[in-house]
């Protein structure tokens, strides 16, 4: 008889099988979340500033993939505007993209049950 054991009283089974389902879960989840990445890394977003003077796309990656400028923002005198311009348009694709990674990512695990995820 182990130790702490008492006659008559048999040893916990099951523990090991119940500790293996949970490991399996959670490489599954893993799996899916990768898997959700990959796709967030392949789309993109676009927005724009100044009326369409300025547009920007940003990947899944939160890499800006290109920059438009309309001919008629681009003024020598004012390069500041244009500067703006460039930097709420690029703002505004990040936050995009920030929002449909975190709604993706939110919807694989809101039931989990994990806090933070």
């Amino acid at each position: 008889m182990g130790r702490g054991m008492k006659a008559g009283k048999k040893p916990k089974v099951g523990g090991g099988a119940n500790m293996q389902k949970q490991m399996q879960q959670m490489q599954a989840v893993q799996r899916m979340m990768e898997e959700k990445q990959a796709e967030i890394e392949a789309m993109e977003t676009t927005a724009s500033s100044g009326g369409g003077a300025v547009t920007v796309v940003v990947s899944g990656k939160k890499e800006i993939k290109s920059i438009e400028l309309k001919p008629e923002v681009v003024d020598p005198d004012d390069i500041e505007m244009l500067q703006d311009l460039i930097m709420v348009a690029v703002n505004e694709a990040m936050r995009q993209m920030e929002e449909i990674s975190q709604k993706e990512m939110g919807s694989l695990t809101a039931g989990l049950g994990i806090p933070g995820l």
